[in-house]
């Protein structure tokens, strides 16, 4: 005889959560098998309602000319997460944040980058704030046994494409050869610095005031004001390096441009034009990224695309670039921008107004991954940058990731909790650059100021 489904209903309940303590209106909804589903899904050791941050520590990791101060946020249930401040940034940046840390629940991500973002600023000076975001999510992620790219609302992809400076040599068939180099590995992009810096010695190749070293003597002083300009001679001589470069290469790979010395407007125009040919995948940092009239005229008057960013702090400062149509393309550092979040957001920012995004990345495997989650979950994420390929313990200094790490020109992205790594402490030791690893930092925790931006 087939039972009424009221009565049917009520045998099933019985049948429901036995947990003690558990309320009646939620046994009217969970099923045996439905709790375990759950709990293999969220880390039980975290309740993460209850979770604070309870001490900031650092190590401070590197190569040269890489200085990277990895930070560690820990907590009152045991979990930790992992960041790291931006290659040459001061620890320091990071250190004075403590304070305003402590007793927070790190999984409010959002709510403590707006408490501790006025104390970033552009260039390496937002690193402190971007670690410390960085370690956030890390932390976040693992008490909610999720990978970070699932919190920005999932992944557009499952491996992230990177692309790598290559050395300079002043012999263009050698420096032509180590692009070809590194395509043969399985890069699918590559990058040629192209400065006066391999043509200055030669005469006639580059004007400037009489006594000045255009490369060492320009370092503080911005583009338009050096007085520095490059020669017809000196156009055609760099034009050359590119060509020699696409003869080992071919045509059918993008080959971006960077780093060619602080010269006037004038010059960038010229140079931009002759390496039109080239079929450039983009100029990077041309002039300083806030003179957004000047990077107009050059993007008005060249056509190859442009590109900057890695400079820049915060979404606001890269929206002007993308509204005025300054650049092609934004080059965000996800150490400097803000972090994961802040560069997330700086992408759908840029895709609004058609502007695609590349990744400037120059650290340890910890930001690596960071960026790596960010891009995943960005749609209009074109390329992510590796200073590090030719460091052969950099995969080391990290376990519970894919190795190696950059695979023929891809790094999988990781679909374990967090940022998805460990470090491995013994390798990590071997390449510390200052003592200490991971100490307690009692002299951070009491730094205080009145923070309010507002009265």
């Amino acid at each position: 005889m087939k039972m009424p489904k009221a009565a049917s209903a009520g045998r099933s309940r019985r049948g429901f959560l036995k947990a003690a303590g558990a309320s009646a209106f939620a046994a009217s909804f969970w099923l045996d098998q439905d709790i375990e589903a759950y709990q293999s899904h969220v880390n039980t050791n975290s309740k993460a309602s209850e979770l604070k941050i309870t001490d900031m520590r650092v190590a401070v990791v590197g190569h040269a000319p890489m200085n990277c101060p990895l930070i560690r946020i820990d907590t009152n249930q045991g979990i930790y997460g992992l960041g790291e401040v931006r290659d040459g940034a001061s620890k320091t940046y990071a250190l004075m944040l403590k304070s305003r840390l402590l007793g927070e629940n790190p999984c409010n991500v959002d709510r403590i980058f707006r408490k501790i973002k006025q104390f970033g600023y552009d260039a390496r000076q937002g690193g402190g704030v971007c670690g410390v975001e960085m370690a956030l999510w890390d932390l976040a992620g693992k008490a909610y046994n999720v990978p970070v790219y699932q919190m920005l609302g999932g992944k557009f992809r499952d491996k992230v494409r990177c692309y790598a400076d290559t050395d300079e040599s002043k012999d263009p068939h050698e420096y032509a050869q180590r692009l070809k180099a590194r395509m043969d590995s399985g890069f699918t992009w590559l990058k040629m610095d192209l400065g006066i810096n391999l043509i200055q010695d030669r005469p006639g190749m580059v004007a400037h005031p009489i006594g000045m070293d255009p490369t060492r003597d320009t370092q503080l002083t911005e583009h338009p004001l050096t007085g520095v300009e490059i020669t017809q001679k000196g156009i055609e001589a760099l034009c050359e390096y590119v060509s020699i470069a696409r003869e080992a290469i071919g045509w059918d790979i993008p080959l971006s441009h960077d780093h060619f010395g602080h010269i006037g407007v004038n010059s960038c125009i010229r140079l931009g034009r002759a390496l039109e040919k080239y079929n450039a995948a983009w100029l990077e940092d041309m002039v300083p990224w806030y003179y957004t009239d000047l990077l107009k005229e050059i993007n008005n008057a060249v056509a190859v695309p442009l590109i900057t960013g890695e400079d820049i702090y915060l979404k606001e400062h890269f929206e002007p670039l993308c509204r005025e149509h300054a650049v092609d393309l934004i080059h965000p550092d996800l150490a400097t921008a803000g972090g994961i979040l802040e560069t997330h957001k700086i992408g759908d920012m840029a895709e609004g107004y058609g502007v695609g995004m590349a990744m400037h990345f120059a650290g340890t495997p910890v930001s690596c991954f960071a960026n790596v989650h960010s891009a995943a979950a960005t749609n209009n994420f074109i390329a992510l940058e590796n200073h590090s390929v030719d460091i052969p313990w950099w995969d080391d200094l990290v376990k519970g990731v894919e190795q190696p790490i950059v695979n023929h020109g891809f790094i999988t992205v990781p679909n374990k909790p967090g940022l998805g790594l460990e470090l491995n402490d013994e390798v990590v030791k071997q390449h510390l650059l200052e003592p200490g690893y991971f100490e307690p930092t009692p002299e951070w925790d009491h730094e205080r100021s009145w923070d309010r931006l507002f009265s």
